[in-house]
């Protein structure tokens, strides 16, 4: 059963730092992209960064390039999210998922979403 698990989540001052992590099972990374979006009260989820497989190559969407980094560790079957600088527009839940089409930020293209984990950034 493909099933993953975001956690890592919480509150943290501008400028402040985070780091997530999606714990997946039922598949292993190395033979699948994991992404992550996000979605803030009010808006559209929305694809901020994806790990591929083999050549885990990382892609970023604008709003977060330069600040967040986004890792895996085959041996514990994870994708990590470090995200830095944060700032009060990165409030959201932050969702990771597995890959199965072509496009990196568009979520229909990802099959299994994790419940996800909140962020929030504010003084």
């Amino acid at each position: 059963q493909v099933q993953l698990a975001e956690s890592g989540g919480g509150w943290v001052q501008p400028g402040g730092s985070l780091r997530l992590s999606c714990a997946a099972s039922g598949f292993t990374l190395d033979h699948v992209g994991v992404g992550w979006f996000r979605q803030a009260p009010g808006k559209e989820r929305e694809g901020i960064s994806c790990i591929t497989t083999s050549d885990g190559n990382a892609y970023y969407a604008n709003s977060v390039k330069g600040r967040f980094t986004i890792s895996r560790d085959n041996a514990k079957n994870t994708v990590y999210l470090q995200m830095n600088s944060l700032k009060p527009e990165d409030t959201a839940v932050y969702y990771c998922a597995r890959k199965s089409g072509a496009n990196y930020y568009t979520s229909r293209e990802y099959d299994y979403w994790g419940q996800g984990t909140q962020v929030t950034v504010s003084s």
